[in-house]
């Protein structure tokens, strides 16, 4: 009877290893499936509105656009630690680790800002094509793209030189972009409610692929491993697209007002920021099935974000508005103002 006991005992424990693994894979996706909550919340205050935000999660760095300048704060203090002035209408910061240039695109200006990442110094502009907006760093060409979007195109710059290296015309209003580090670029664009692809090396589109049912894409992230493209959709969807096929796989629900998105390769969680204060999260399951997994509660016009992926935090900025203007023939939906000193740095995580 002993050694049959024993022999039990035995066959009990080489099942519970046997099921280890799957329960520790149960356990992982559990954690990463949700859970972001507010962590910090800081009054960084300052003058100028804002649009994109760009972390630097190797020198611990956040960059802000505030209007006419860009705030940079520390991704762990959340201290101010520098500004770049001189940038008119700024949008976006685009970071060129190799050749250590940050750009920034100058919207009112029709200019790119082109600064030292160490030391934060202007370094030079270079010219681009109408209302320079979203912009993104391409590693496999070593190529800046600002998409401009009253001309509705792309200005290229090589990020060593800071010279122009030419301007693809788009065929539409471009949003955001996303680089696969393969010679790709992938943009939104929100009047087509499409993408189009650019072949970072030959500067040419090679191809446009319709997004339906998604309408006015804005943000975009993309899962550089699984070749997945994840498009804010003003209709109230995260539009999943096939980075080769353009095929769209999934359209999982999100908030009012997208205006970024994130992916984090490191818990498989892809972002979106509303201006209704909402940031949902949704968990790539695989690379064909996605599910949200979170709709946290941020703060009304916290509407842009950006994704430390060394802490898998989310930074997210946002103020305190007026009463909104009476509407005019010139405006007819006026924005309210931001009440004076309430610019605010939001940091969510699980």
């Amino acid at each position: 009877m002993k050694i049959k006991a024993s022999l039990i005992v035995c066959a009990l424990m080489l099942v519970g290893l046997a099921l280890l693994p799957a329960f520790l894979a149960v356990t992982r996706s559990d954690a990463a499936a949700g859970g972001y909550h507010l962590l910090t919340k800081k009054t960084l205050g300052g003058e100028g509105g804002w649009d994109y935000l760009t972390v630097d999660a190797a020198s611990r760095r956040v960059y802000i656009s505030r209007g006419t300048h860009v705030m940079v704060v520390d991704a762990d203090s959340y201290d101010v630690v520098g500004d770049i002035p001189n940038t008119e209408g700024v949008h976006g910061i685009a970071l060129a680790p190799e050749s250590g240039r940050g750009f920034v695109s100058d919207g009112r200006a029709n200019l790119v800002t082109i600064f030292d990442l160490k030391t934060l110094k202007t370094l030079g502009t270079a010219p681009t094509g109408q209302n320079p907006d979203a912009i993104v760093y391409d590693p496999a060409s070593q190529r800046v793209f600002t998409f401009n979007g009253r001309s509705g195109d792309s200005t290229a710059i090589d990020a060593a030189t800071g010279k122009v290296a030419g301007t693809i015309t788009l065929g539409g209003r471009p949003e955001f972009a996303a680089a696969d580090g393969q010679g790709h670029v992938y943009n939104n664009l929100e009047d087509k409610s499409m993408v189009v692809e650019i072949d970072s090396k030959k500067l040419t589109v090679t191809n446009r692929w319709p997004l339906a049912p998604c309408e006015e894409p804005s943000g975009m992230a993309m899962d550089t491993a699984h070749r997945r493209l994840f498009s804010g959709c003003h209709n109230k969807m995260m539009a999943v697209v096939d980075a080769d096929s353009g095929k769209v796989i999934a359209t999982p629900a999100i908030g009012q007002g997208v205006d970024a998105n994130g992916f984090d390769p490191g818990t498989g969680l892809a972002f979106s920021s509303q201006g209704d204060g909402t940031l949902t999260v949704v968990h790539e399951d695989s690379p064909d099935k996605f599910t949200v997994v979170d709709n946290a509660q941020t703060q009304r016009g916290a509407r842009t974000m950006a994704l430390d992926t060394k802490t898998h935090k989310v930074f997210l900025v946002t103020a305190e508005f007026g009463p909104a203007p009476a509407p005019t023939a010139d405006q007819p939906r006026p924005r309210p103002p931001m009440v004076p000193g309430t610019f605010t740095l939001l940091v969510f995580g699980q």
